[in-house]
């Protein structure tokens, strides 16, 4: 009788949720005003694509995301976002929908819009400019999914290369009628950050005019494989057909972005990638299920699960390439490789939650730190797109490990992770060597000398935890 009852009730518990739409309950608006450094545009779990309106075409404090509420004007839709962080970055493959050519990198083009015209939910995202154009995005894991339905009879897509970052290099090539290849190198807070994209389109271009030294030149062709930094390109539209764009990314190369969206992307129906990005939400947010009868407090609930969902993020590529803290490519071999970790700010809260609802990305994450270790001689303290900012004080990576060592999550070298935890408290950097000749670091040894002096502390006491576990009859001399 027990087993029956605790059958039923499982059912239920399943019936219940599959009847509950829990992506409507996200709102991805709450966090993009004041100094929340959200964005609201489209993202799976953990995706490498996070298809986000830019409302800011700086870095400045509350432009971090790419997008502030306050603001009036969207100036496009790039493809990487960062959520929540203090220092900008991101923002890559800036791309514009338009019903005139007068493109200007980051200068001539946008489009007011007003919010009560614009609708998001966990992946997914729409607006209605005030020019009448309509824009809709959602996601894959590693492609952005447009759909665009223009006004008139003109339409227009532009692609700015230059968008925020400094750019290092960049190029854009026409494969065929339908089809763009490009990449961008480029330097902000992750010193240098690669991105390549492969675009399909649904409407062939009827023509295209390239971004050569920061002017548009209509005589200039990619084939001159010199450095282009954006096109415009024109569609017909007498057939008042929506256009369908599809932007796959890679870290690694333009084989890897084709790849991806051969993966993920070969049809065209928008809206059954939507519901494949508001089925994988769902998923992702029955991990929790929370029985709150006032829509306001479960809304707050289900926006917060979100946002914990958004980093670390996706990559490598379908094939399991990924470039690595060497600048090198790598495959990762029975996991899968993730970015951005910034880990000052997770390891109290969100990393232990991930022990509960995510073990074997917890896993994933721990051998991403590995590999990373193995690649840079480091692990990471805040990783962002494979290179190390430093940003942030202590080694909490190591906090990260111990914690799921202890629960039982170890599907990883746990002897070699072991090593490359005492590594990380040996280096010679931020006060490390003086914090233990006096067992404590004084205002005049470095800046932030309490708060480094907890934090050094605390992350030796989490590696000693996982050394007094090691030390088994069958390790006798670890």
């Amino acid at each position: 009788m027990m087993k029956f009852f605790k059958l039923f009730s499982c059912f239920l518990f399943l019936y219940s949720n599959a009847q509950t739409n829990l992506a409507l309950d996200v709102n991805p608006f709450i966090g993009t005003g004041g100094h929340g450094h959200t964005f609201p545009g489209a993202v799976a779990p953990f995706g490498m694509v996070q298809l986000s309106p830019d409302t800011r075409k700086d870095g400045s404090w509350d432009g971090c995301s790419g997008y502030h509420f306050s603001d009036s004007i969207i100036y496009g839709f790039s493809h990487t976002h960062l959520s929540g962080t203090g220092v900008s970055d991101w923002g890559d493959i800036l791309i514009t929908p338009a019903n005139t050519n007068n493109g200007e990198s980051g200068k001539g083009y946008g489009a007011k819009f007003s919010h009560k015209n614009e609708t998001a939910n966990a992946g997914y995202y729409s607006v209605k400019f005030n020019n009448g154009i309509e824009a809709e995005l959602t996601t894959t894991d590693r492609v952005g999914i447009h759909r665009y339905k223009f006004t008139g009879d003109k339409a227009f897509v532009i692609i700015d290369l230059l968008h925020r970052d400094k750019r290092i290099d960049c190029h854009l090539e026409l494969v065929d009628s339908i089809t763009i290849n490009g990449y961008r190198i480029s330097e902000a807070w992750a010193k240098q950050q690669y991105c390549y994209f492969t675009m399909k389109l649904s409407k062939p271009i009827k023509n295209i005019t390239y971004l050569k030294n920061s002017t548009y030149d209509l005589s200039w062709t990619s084939l001159q494989k010199e450095i282009t930094e954006g096109a415009i390109i024109e569609f017909d539209i007498k057939d008042k057909k929506p256009l369908v764009v599809k932007v796959a990314l890679s870290n690694v190369d333009n084989i890897g972005s084709a790849k991806n969206l051969q993966a993920e992307a070969t049809v065209w129906d928008f809206d059954a990638y939507r519901k494949q990005a508001e089925k994988k939400w769902n998923r992702q947010l029955a991990k929790i299920n929370v029985n709150e009868p006032d829509q306001n407090k479960k809304t707050i609930f289900y926006t917060s699960l979100y946002h914990c969902c958004i980093h670390p993020s996706l990559d490598m590529d379908a094939d399991g390439r990924y470039r690595g803290r060497d600048n090198t490519v790598h495959t990762a071999q029975n996991y899968v490789h993730y970015n951005v970790f910034s880990l000052w700010d997770t390891y109290r809260a969100l990393h232990p939650l991930f022990t509960i609802i995510e073990q074997k990305r917890t896993n994933d994450f721990i051998n991403t730190f590995y590999n990373q270790y193995l690649e840079g001689k480091k692990l990471p303290v805040w990783e962002l797109s494979s290179n190390e900012t430093n940003c942030m004080i202590g080694y909490h990576s190591v906090s990260v490990i111990a914690d799921a060592f202890t629960k039982g999550i170890k599907s990883y070298d746990t002897l070699a992770l072991y090593k490359a935890m005492k590594d990380a408290a040996s280096t010679d950097e931020f006060g490390i060597k003086k914090f233990y000749s006096k067992k404590f670091l004084e205002v005049n040894d470095q800046s932030e000398s309490v708060s480094k002096s907890l934090e050094y502390a605390y992350d030796n006491w989490c590696i000693a935890q996982m050394g007094i576990r090691l030390k088994t009859k069958m390790f006798p001399n670890f």
